[in-house]
Parts: C-alpha cells; sequence; structure tokens
C-alpha cells in the first residue's frame, strides 16, 4: 500500500520522538547509575575513551586486527563487570541497555535499507484514524444496546425476536473480547434499523483498543473515494483501495446502497476476494435479505458472502420506531 506522504512524515517525526525519548531514559539511567555505583562510573569513563583509542590504533597501521581483537575482549570484560556490578545493587544487568520501542530498527522507521513493520504500522494506524474521522465509532458501545427494544406483534413473536438477537449480541461482543487478525468474517444482513451500524460500531469501538487498525464507513464512502482515485479525481496521495486491503479490520456498512456499475462492482469483488486470500477479517452489513443480495451481485461475491462468512441474520421491527413509541409514553 502507498503511504500519503504527510502520513509518513508524521510517522517519522513520531518515531524519532520515540528514539528521542528512549536516548534520554538511557541518559538519565547513566547518571543515576554514576552516582550510585562509583566503580560503573569509572568504567564508563574509561569504556567513554575506546572510540579515541580506536582512531589511534587505525591511524598507526600496526598490528591492526590484533589490537582491535584485544581493546573488544577489554570492553567485553568491562561490561561483564558493570553488569554484575548492577546486579550486585539490586538492578538488573541490563539496566543501562537503551531501551528502543522496535528493537529491530532501533527506533529509526528503517531497517536493512527498507521501511520497518513499526513505520508502516504507525502510518496505516494514522491513515486509519483520518480515514475514520467522519464515522462514529467512538458513540456506540455492547453496554448501550438494548434487546428490550425487539418487539413482536404477539408475545409469542417478541419472545422469538429477542432470543436471536441475544444470540447475535452474544456472538459480536464474543467476536469484540476474543478479536485477532485470524478472526472470521461476518455479514450482517437483515431489514433497517435493526441494529447491524451498532453492534459492527461497537465492534470496531472494543477492537480499536486492543491497537489494531479499524477501517469503518458506508461501502458507498469507500467507492466514491476510491473512483475519484482511480480516475485522477483526488490528487491527494491518499491510496483508500489499499488501506481497505491491509486494515487489521475492514468494516463495510450498508453495502448495496451503492450505484451499479461495473467499477464498484469490481471494487467491491476485489477487496472481497483480496482480504480473503490474506485472511484478514471484514464485516459487512446490508440491509438486502438473502434475495436482493443474488440479485444485485454476481456470483462470485454471493458465493464468497453467503459460504465463507459468518451469516447474522437480524430479526424484529425497527427498533427506531420502537425508541419513538418508548419515548412518547406509549405502550406496546
Amino acid at each position: 500500500m502507498g503511504i500519503n506522504k504527510d502520513i509518513l512524515n508524521k510517522s517519522i517525526d513520531i518515531i524519532n520522538q520515540r528514539r528521542g525519548r528512549a536516548k534520554a531514559e538511557n541518559n538519565r539511567r547513566f547518571e543515576e547509575i554514576n552516582s550510585k555505583i562509583p566503580e560503573i562510573a569509572e568504567i564508563n569513563s574509561q569504556l567513554a575513551k575506546t572510540g579515541m583509542e580506536i582512531l589511534n590504533v587505525i591511524k598507526s597501521g600496526n598490528n591492526v586486527a590484533e589490537k582491535m581483537a584485544v581493546m573488544r575482549e577489554k570492553n567485553l570484560q568491562a561490561q561483564n563487570i558493570i553488569k554484575k556490578l548492577l546486579y550486585d545493587n539490586g538492578y538488573p544487568a541490563n539496566y543501562l541497555e537503551i531501551k528502543y520501542t522496535c528493537e529491530k530498527c532501533g527506533d529509526t522507521g528503517f531497517s536493512n535499507g527498507q521501511r520497518c513493520n513499526c513505520l508502516k504500522n504507525l502510518a496505516a494506524k494514522l491513515a486509519a484514524e483520518k480515514m475514520n474521522a467522519r464515522s462514529q465509532i467512538s458513540l456506540c458501545s455492547f453496554d448501550t444496546f438494548r434487546i428490550n427494544y425487539y418487539q413482536g406483534h404477539t408475545p409469542a413473536e417478541t419472545e422469538e425476536y429477542r432470543r436471536i438477537m441475544s444470540r447475535i449480541f452474544d456472538y459480536c461482543r464474543n467476536y469484540a473480547e476474543n478479536f485477532s487478525t485470524d478472526s472470521n468474517n461476518i455479514l450482517m444482513f437483515g431489514k433497517t434499523g435493526l441494529g447491524k451500524t451498532h453492534l459492527s460500531l461497537a465492534i470496531a469501538n472494543e477492537v480499536v483498543k486492543k491497537g489494531y487498525t479499524v477501517l469503518y464507513d458506508s461501502a458507498q464512502n469507500y467507492l466514491r473515494q476510491i473512483e475519484k482515485e482511480h480516475f485522477g479525481r483526488d490528487n491527494n496521495g491518499e491510496d483508500t483501495l489499499g488501506a481497505l486491503i491491509s486494515s487489521d479490520l475492514l468494516i463495510l456498512d450498508d453495502l448495496g446502497t451503492e450505484f451499479d456499475t461495473p467499477f464498484y462492482l469490481s471494487v467491491i469483488y476485489n477487496v472481497i476476494n483480496t482480504r480473503l486470500n490474506k485472511g484478514a477479517p471484514t464485516i459487512i452489513s446490508t440491509n438486502l435479505n438473502h434475495e436482493g443480495v443474488r440479485r444485485k451481485y454476481d456470483d462470485r461475491i454471493v458465493s464468497r458472502l453467503f459460504a465463507v462468512y459468518d451469516c447474522l441474520e437480524f430479526s424484529g421491527i425497527d427498533i427506531r420506531l420502537i425508541k419513538k413509541k418508548l419515548s412518547q409514553g406509549n405502550s406496546l
């Protein structure tokens, strides 16, 4: 996936700040130990002169390899003495080793001339936060979901709706609590106003708290943005399609409300199929029923949604109507 230049620069700045904090903390530890354990302070003072000694050895040109080997051995002995003194004084033996957030790249963002995974992951997280700015991820939770809003026209119907929705609620909460990049895909379908958006947002909210990158928006909004980028009408350097394919969890809301165009159909298939091939979990919600999905999409998409995804069929009467009646004090 391509990375927007502004997001890349911001990511590099954050990683540089991590490196600065790691060095500052390391300096603080050296000052602490030098003041509390004079023996270590003396050894550190001698080790600080090693760099100049190395330069002198190289300049002399005499028995360089032999002299360098001797100096390395002395340094190793000094380091071992420091570790023992630290341990004897109640400190971890590695107390004076610098602690980087990413040991692979030493908080530089680059390893072996390539962007380190820590930089890629941070950029993906920042990109997701930017793309999610207009969503309402933080506004829905499992605690605000109410089973009593599900009402039927008869007591038996009400009991059946609540049984179904309780099962779906428990599934979604368990999915969020145990989420990993190996989690299953979910297809939420059913009539409008039955809580599909609420539960998908609740999942997103919990998964984001775990530190995963989550992208959430309507299929229509994503498709419009991808179309602009594809046909050169948006030159901001974004790669929405790449972000959708690479995020830890993708949630496509309101699939089926987009226009019927060959381009949109191709993108939907590409996203669904690529994420399946990668094993990346996706949650899709739609107001279409099984037959409606079959009429709108070709067999390549339908077979993947209903054969591979965990299908959750939401049941009941539009809970927004129920809430309105309850707010007006009407009995149900």
